[in-house]
């Protein structure tokens, strides 16, 4: 679908709904917005209520069903989180709850759908394990068939005392599963297995990042030759070569996420490749910005383009819309939701001046309907 075309993309809006020690959670649910295709505004038409923390989305790869984590320390009694499953009215984009199960670990924070449609894999942050679970006939849930407790610890004396899942992602082979564990300093490789649902520690099993670097958040380059990891605690985003075939990464580049000068406190949060793969994005909370990387098609390098205020404070998330046309900004602390307009030749991004209030946005997910 082109950018020119005339049909609204629904956007899903993860939120936290509950405080916790560090975060306040004003939401009520899950929201799902319009997103104008010339305009880049964004129009709230729907709230999923009763939905606890749910922090981070996933859709499966037919767009009939949407998966959400409940990032709490305890449900249903035990000391877990959650996966929530709904499903997906083709026609308004609203959502119907379906089944919850336990994710096997405290505060998921992440998860992903697999290409076949049949597993939700999810990262538990607090308790630094992974998890996949079934998905049956009709998008509900079934217990995990597969549980990982990764163990160990690194040199940041508060942060990385011991594992912290943060994200787990499929390569586009849906052969491994590539888990940055910001506790422990690695992105831990895992062979996947669809037929049977399971995770086996590949050979090598991981790559380390820099000490207290603490691995957040990655994503694939469209070639599939590149991975790109942003890097919480040392506000670093790291360029990886990627042979699917053998599922190896090897260092390419790191640098930083920050201006030069800057002397604040900050922590970064989220990576997108643009479409067409010219450019790396990644978030920085505390500076508050998003920082423009162009890429170097032959080699995976970056080099530095510039750096955009989110208009808020503590983008935790953004997206960039199926056609790279716009990039939302996801503002956690000011409950906003920010459009840019990507210049698609130099990557760098101009306010639309189109601005939507969300409390406490923490994920954002695009999905074009069929017509």
């Amino acid at each position: 679908m082109s950018a020119q075309s005339s049909v609204p993309t629904f956007v899903y809006i993860g939120t936290y709904t509950r405080g916790t020690s560090t975060m306040q959670g004003r939401a009520e649910g899950i929201y799902v917005g319009q997103l104008d295709p010339t305009t880049g505004a964004l129009t709230l038409v729907h709230t999923t209520p009763g939905v606890v923390n749910p922090s981070y989305l996933a859709i499966d790869p037919r767009h009939r069903y949407l998966y959400a984590v409940n990032e709490v320390l305890e449900l249903d009694g035990q000391p877990s989180g959650g996966v929530s499953a709904f499903a997906i009215d083709p026609a308004t984009g609203a959502l119907t709850f379906l089944n919850r199960q336990l994710s096997h670990g405290t505060d998921p924070c992440h998860l992903t759908v697999d290409q076949t449609g049949q597993y939700v894999l999810v990262a538990n942050y607090t308790s630094g394990s992974v998890a996949v679970l079934p998905i049956g006939s009709e998008g509900q849930l079934h217990d995990a068939c597969d549980v990982h407790q990764h163990v160990g610890s690194s040199v940041h004396p508060q942060r990385q005392q011991g594992p912290h899942a943060h994200s787990i992602n499929l390569d586009p082979s849906n052969r491994f599963a590539l888990v940055c564990d910001l506790g422990l300093d690695q992105v831990l490789i895992y062979r996947f297995d669809p037929s049977r649902g399971t995770l086996t520690p590949h050979e090598p099993p991981s790559v380390s990042a820099a000490p207290g670097a603490g691995p957040r958040h990655l994503d694939v380059h469209p070639s599939r030759r590149f991975v790109y990891v942003i890097n919480e605690i040392g506000s670093t985003l790291t360029a990886y070569a990627y042979d699917e075939t053998r599922g190896t990464l090897s260092e390419i580049q790191s640098l930083s996420t920050l201006p030069p000068g800057f002397t604040g406190t900050n922590h970064t949060a989220d990576v997108h490749v643009h479409p067409s793969g010219a450019f790396v994005y990644g978030s920085n909370r505390g500076h508050d910005s998003i920082v423009i990387f162009a890429v170097d098609a032959r080699t995976g390098r970056l080099t530095y383009v510039g750096h955009e205020s989110t208009r808020g404070q503590t983008p935790r998330n953004f997206g960039i819309d199926p056609t790279g046309t716009f990039l939302l900004a996801a503002n956690q602390r000011t409950d906003t939701i920010v459009t840019f307009r990507i210049d698609q030749e130099t990557g760098k991004l101009s306010p639309t001046g189109h601005v939507a209030n969300v409390p406490t946005p923490v994920c954002l997910k695009f999905l074009q309907p069929e017509r």
